[in-house]
């Protein structure tokens, strides 16, 4: 194997997060934070380096990343305080992992498919979750944690329902689900009143089923749905200066107007 790298900037990294922490000298943001407190920075910092991955910008998604593993070494300063672990143990865990997980790579076990490659990791994986501590269930759909992006999460629930067959062979039933679904959320519509928690319901088995769609047809949902924000994002930007071009704004733009200058800016794409 080739030599190991050393890699002084990490430890300065360290370092400076000791320092943010510091009860007498440190940051009192820093000092104030916990586990909870910083959840959803490092959503929004794993968001921001997808971003970045998709705009195409390799100085932005190294500055991205770093913002990432400032959120890991700022679990790992917490877990040090609390004596449960430190940044060694986290890269420890994840490395024995991955050797576990690849014995085709690190044990020399060879001839294997990819699909048999993914059936090793998934009995690696079961197993692992048998030895821990914590009450485990035998449901294929153990272990797949509830603060995953919603779409994200349903593809994943999805597909170890696939693994054990219950899944549509062909597309086909897939698309007449999602017209199922429209058609149910139309009903409840058209009802003289409306129920909003079951329109609610409706809305959410429709996103599932296009969720499934997407799946069958070998697209992540959440990277669509994500292009899908940016050009809308992008298209209504450029409604924004044609109405400007054109003397208007949008409060003073009807429906008909914006539309037609959406249409407009759509042919020019």
């Amino acid at each position: 194997m080739p030599q190991s790298k050393a890699y002084p900037q990490l430890d300065r990294l360290l370092s400076v997060m000791r320092q943010l922490r510091d009860p007498e000298t440190g940051c009192p943001w820093d000092q104030q934070q916990s586990f909870e407190t910083i959840v959803p920075y490092t959503i929004e910092e794993a968001y921001e380096v997808a971003d970045a991955i998709a705009r195409g910008n390799m100085n932005d998604v190294k500055d991205e990343l770093g913002d990432l593993l400032f959120q890991v070494v700022f679990y790992a300063q917490l877990g040090e305080e609390q004596q449960v672990f430190d940044f060694e143990n986290i890269a420890q865990g994840i490395a024995d992992k991955l050797i576990r997980r690849h014995p085709h790579v690190f044990e020399n076990v060879t001839d294997m498919s990819t699909e048999q490659l993914s059936q090793s990791w998934d009995a690696i994986k079961r197993q692992e979750q048998q030895q821990k501590s914590a009450p485990q269930t035998d449901s294929i759909l153990a272990n797949i944690p509830l603060g995953m992006a919603p779409l994200i999460r349903a593809q994943k629930l999805q597909n170890r329902c696939a693994k054990v067959g219950f899944d549509w062979p062909q597309v086909e039933p897939v698309i007449d689900k999602v017209k199922e679904e429209v058609a149910e959320v139309m009903e409840e519509l058209e009802k003289p009143i409306h129920d909003q928690s079951k329109i609610e319901e409706e809305i959410g088995d429709l996103l599932f089923a296009v969720v499934n769609l997407a799946r069958h047809l070998k697209v992540d949902s959440e990277t669509a749905i994500r292009k899908a924000n940016a050009k809308f994002e992008q298209r209504f930007k450029q409604v924004e200066l044609l109405l400007k071009e054109q003397g208007r704004s949008l409060e003073s733009s009807d429906l008909d107007t914006m539309e037609a200058a959406w249409q407009q800016v759509k042919k020019l794409q």
